[in-house]
């Protein structure tokens, strides 16, 4: 296997797959693992199964479909994905999606291309979260590439944003395979879905002369992913909680990696995607010869109008809505039993033992209702409004 300047990012090629298995299948964490995908099967079957793979799309269509399909039919009520039939199975692109869940964006997005007939793309994943041998080789066999977090100053943050950026274009037009990365650093925590502009200009850095052409280039594809519950509602809602009374909030140990099974395990009801448009050259042109902060905020629109524009809002949404307004405005959205459901959950977190009850309240109504609000103020101008 020859060495590649993308060594410390990439996911796992063929050749790397039969040790990552072996590794897997011998972790102590395997027979939880194996119990959740297989629950009717002998662990032992499945451990042999898994060593016997020796490929990436080995694993991927047989154990993580496996894993795909128990989340669904356990924590789902129905999943439904529109749009994916306007893509060219022949062609890359570069899916910008917003992000709710650290796991479950990307996989039911992966899971929905693979049902569909086409290939699946490779995934942005923190450097935070590969903090243990088990999870960067399900992570990187399951064609996720590493996203890294942290660094001693700017010089390093640039050097990190422009190899990524390199590293992205490298694997669309060269080595043939679409990404999927999240329109921000980290899930939205308080409903607002806004792609940040730090994203749009590290895409150019690696083609910085014009960047019509650079954007054009990735076939960017707007995703919109919605939950009907979030299973980490309380958890986000308590920590921008903290981080509004205090300024700051520092994760504890294990935090991520417990947001990522409350992810998987919880109820989610109704979760649907929706397939934008590819972003062609003709919608960046427009743009040439803005300044590069005016260029990258009016990119970020454009893929925002998308998300916001299809996210499929839940009776949840409504419920959210009205409850925050104190008002009947969505009712004939929602039934009284739904109502009911939300408000049960909802007033268990008003039980949490913090000073400020109404702010908290505010911040966990807003994780359903700011997307009502961002279907009628799409553009970021109008989001100070929200």
């Amino acid at each position: 296997m020859k060495s590649s300047q993308f060594d410390d990012l990439r996911p796992y090629c063929n050749e790397e797959i039969a040790p990552a298995m072996r590794r897997i299948a011998e972790s102590a964490a395997f027979p939880q693992l194996s119990s959740f995908a297989y629950p009717d099967r002998d662990p032992e079957d499945v451990k042999r199964m898994i060593k016997s793979y020796t490929t990436i799309e080995e694993f991927q269509l047989q154990a993580m479909e496996a894993a795909n399909e128990q989340i669904i039919a356990r924590t789902i009520r129905r999943f439904s994905c529109e749009g994916i039939s306007k893509l060219d199975k022949k062609a890359c692109y570069l899916f910008i999606s917003n992000h709710r869940d650290i796991m479950l964006d990307a996989a039911l997005l992966q899971y929905a291309l693979h049902c569909s007939g086409y290939r699946t793309a490779e995934i942005t994943f923190g450097s935070n979260l590969m903090d243990s041998p088990l999870m960067i080789d399900i992570g990187k066999s399951n064609k996720m590439f590493k996203v890294i977090r942290g660094g001693s100053g700017s010089k390093d943050f640039y050097r990190n944003s422009l190899h990524l950026s390199a590293y992205i274009r490298h694997t669309l037009t060269e080595k043939r395979e679409s990404v999927w990365i999240a329109q921000r650093n980290g899930r939205t925590k308080d409903g607002v879905d806004a792609t940040e502009q730090a994203i749009v200009k590290m895409l150019c850095m690696s083609y910085p002369n014009d960047p019509v052409k650079s954007l054009a280039a990735l076939n960017i594809v707007p995703i919109s992913i919605s939950y009907q519950w979030e299973p980490c509602d309380v958890l986000k809602a308590v920590e921008v909680y903290h981080l509004r009374r205090t300024g700051a909030y520092v994760k504890k140990s294990g935090e991520d990696f417990n947001s990522i099974l409350t992810g998987i395990n919880g109820y989610k009801g109704d979760v649907h995607i929706a397939v934008g448009d590819v972003l062609l050259e003709k919608d960046f042109a427009p743009l040439a010869g803005l300044p590069h902060n005016k260029l990258s905020k009016q990119v970020a629109l454009l893929i925002d109008r998308q998300v916001n524009g299809s996210y499929k809002l839940t009776c949840n949404s409504y419920i959210a809505h009205d409850l925050r307004e104190q008002s009947q405005r969505h009712a004939a959205r929602y039934t009284s039993a739904e109502k009911d459901e939300f408000v049960r959950r909802y007033t268990s977190l008003l039980a949490s033992d913090v000073e400020d009850k109404k702010m908290l309240a505010d911040i966990f109504l807003g994780i359903y209702a700011n997307p009502v609000d961002l279907k009628e103020l799409p553009d970021a101008a109008k989001r100070e409004e929200i």
